[in-house]
C-alpha cells in the first residue's frame, strides 16, 4: 500500500487515479479464508490510513472526502470484517468515478477471486465437469467485446463448446478476453467453416438456430443435444445454415418498436431457456 508521504507528493487526478489503482490491487489480493488473520489487519490499516489521508488532504474535493469518510465509517469498529469488501468495492469505485473513469464489465472483480480457498484459480480452470450436450456455434460476429460475453455465458450455463466461424473474432483479442471475465479459458473451442458443420452437427444431435421468423421461446422444445447457431451482428444466421437447421429455429418475442436484441443478450436468453429445460428433463 502507498505510504501517505508518497501520495502527498502527487496531486489532482493522478492522486485519486493512483488510490484507485491501490484500492484495485487491495481487492483482488485480499486474504482468503483461513489465511493468517494479521494479514487482513495488515491491509486494513494501509487502506484505512490512504483514507484518512484523502479525508485530509486540503485539495480532496467534497465528493472524494465523503467516500472516504463513508469507508473509514464502514470498515471502523470490532465487526469490520463483516462487510469489508463490499465497503473496499464501494469506495474503489467512488475513486474511480471522482477521477473520471467509467467502470466497464472488464474491471470488475470475478467474485471467485475473492472467495476461493484451497486450489489456485489456475488448477480451477482444468476442473472437469460432466457434459450437457449443449455447444454454440458463432456465425460471422465481428465484436470481440460480443464474442467474449458469449463465452462468459455459455460457460455460466455449462456449454461443452463454442465453434466459431473462420469470419468470427479471436476470442484472444484483449476485449473479448476482457468482456469474457477469464471464461475464454474456461471452455473449449474452435474453429469450424460452416460448410464442415453439417457433418460435425450429425453426431452432436444437430442443429438449432436463434433467428427471427422461429417458434417462440416459450413453445419451442429444446432437444437433449445440439449445436446452437448465433449468426452475425448484421446479418444473422445465414441462408445454408438455417437450411442445415430446418424447422428447428427458435426465436424470442418481442413487442417493442426496435424489436432488435444484442446478439450477446438474445443468447443469454435462450440459454437460460435450454438450461431450464434440460434441468426439468428426467
Amino acid at each position: 500500500m502507498i505510504p501517505p508521504s508518497r501520495l502527498a507528493k502527487l496531486h489532482g487526478m493522478g492522486r485519486i487515479r493512483k488510490c484507485a489503482l491501490e484500492a484495485e490491487k487491495a481487492q483482488r489480493a485480499w486474504p482468503t479464508p483461513g489465511s493468517d488473520p494479521t494479514l487482513a489487519k495488515e491491509a486494513l490499516a494501509g487502506l484505512r490510513g490512504m483514507a484518512e489521508f484523502l479525508l485530509a488532504a486540503e485539495e480532496s474535493p467534497p465528493e472524494l472526502r465523503e467516500a472516504s469518510s463513508s469507508f473509514l465509517r464502514d470498515t471502523g469498529g470490532q465487526a469490520w470484517e463483516a462487510g469489508f469488501l463490499r465497503a473496499l468495492d464501494r469506495f474503489r469505485h467512488a475513486l474511480r468515478r471522482i477521477s473520471g473513469q467509467s467502470s466497464a464489465d472488464w474491471d470488475l472483480i470475478d467474485p471467485a477471486e475473492l472467495r476461493s480457498s484451497g486450489p489456485s484459480p489456475e488448477s480451477r480452470l482444468q476442473e472437469a465437469r460432466a457434459p450437457t450436450g449443449r455447444r454454440l456455434y458463432l456465425e460471422d460476429l465481428r465484436s470481440p467485446f460480443n464474442v467474449g460475453t458469449i463465452f462468459r455465458t455459455a460457460e455460466a450455463f455449462g456449454f461443452d463448446e463454442i465453434l466459431l466461424s473462420p469470419d468470427s473474432a479471436d476470442p484472444s483479442h484483449p476485449r473479448a478476453r476482457r468482456s469474457s471475465m477469464g471464461t475464454v479459458d474456461r471452455i473449449p473451442w474452435r474453429r469450424v467453416a460452416v460448410e464442415d458443420l453439417a457433418d460435425l452437427a450429425g453426431g452432436m444431435g444437430g442443429l438449432l438456430a436463434l433467428e427471427l421468423g422461429g417458434i417462440p421461446l416459450g413453445s419451442f422444445a429444446f432437444p437433449p443435444r445440439g449445436i446452437l447457431v448465433l449468426g452475425s451482428e448484421e446479418l444473422g444466421v445465414s441462408e445454408p445454415l438455417l437450411r442445415l437447421a430446418g424447422m428447428t429455429r427458435v426465436s424470442i418475442p418481442m413487442h417493442g418498436n426496435k424489436a432488435s436484441l444484442n446478439v450477446a443478450v438474445a443468447f443469454g436468453i435462450a440459454a437460460n431457456a435450454w438450461t431450464m429445460q434440460a434441468e426439468l428433463r428426467p
